[in-house]
């Protein structure tokens, strides 16, 4: 099979955020899409290595800051390529307001957010599913929200050639040196799994 079939399915890209105690955190997501009108429920997948997962999981609440076209990549850096295990992402960001549930939303690089609070999860190996009936949400800008397609094309910045041999994440541009990649390799820095890399040759 050509896993980079799965590169072919469209889908936006969100900044997901929670709040446990004093806590703030938040990561970037690529799933999340509403489920039903009556009631308005949505679903979002997580990756269980994030600790906004783990806060998700107890606390049952988030927000969905749904990311537009003008986004800059260092968004994406900010929120995608660090952990809350080890930074306060919030401590010093100043692009981002709190929802009626307490909650921080992104207010730069996004058009809109979702309130939501879970009412079921579904456990998918490396990531939960969770269910959620939305409390609130506000459009922020009319600007388009972004695919994975157009980041790809349009926010993330052209690959320098890589000067190690090894693979290469085609996502966040990791390299793992080494060969051949190990069998269910995770990107230690974007998550994605081993259909993202690329060899270099």
């Amino acid at each position: 099979m050509n896993n980079k079939v799965m590169f072919k399915i469209q889908y936006g890209l969100f900044v997901l955020t929670a709040r446990e105690g004093d806590k703030d955190n938040g990561c970037i997501i690529n799933t999340a899409l509403q489920v039903t009108s009556t009631p308005c429920q949505i679903t979002i997948a997580v990756n269980k290595d994030n600790y906004t997962h783990d806060m998700i999981h107890r606390t049952k609440e988030f927000n969905v800051s749904i990311i537009a076209e003008n986004a800059h990549f260092d968004l994406f850096q900010y929120f995608g390529f660090q952990t809350g295990k080890e930074v306060d992402k919030f401590a010093n960001y100043p692009n981002a307001n709190r929802s009626e549930n307490g909650i921080y939303y992104v207010t730069e690089g996004t058009n809109s957010y979702i309130s939501a609070t879970v009412v079921g999860e579904t456990d998918m190996g490396t990531h939960t599913v969770f269910s959620a009936v939305v409390t609130g949400g506000e459009i922020l800008t009319d600007v388009n929200s972004t695919t994975y397609n157009y980041y790809q094309c349009n926010i993330k910045p052209a690959a320098t050639p890589p000067k190690s041999k090894g693979w290469l994440c085609t996502v966040c541009g990791y390299i793992y040196e080494g060969d051949p990649l190990p069998e269910g390799y995770i990107c230690p820095i974007c998550k994605h799994g081993v259909e993202a890399f690329e060899k270099i040759e």
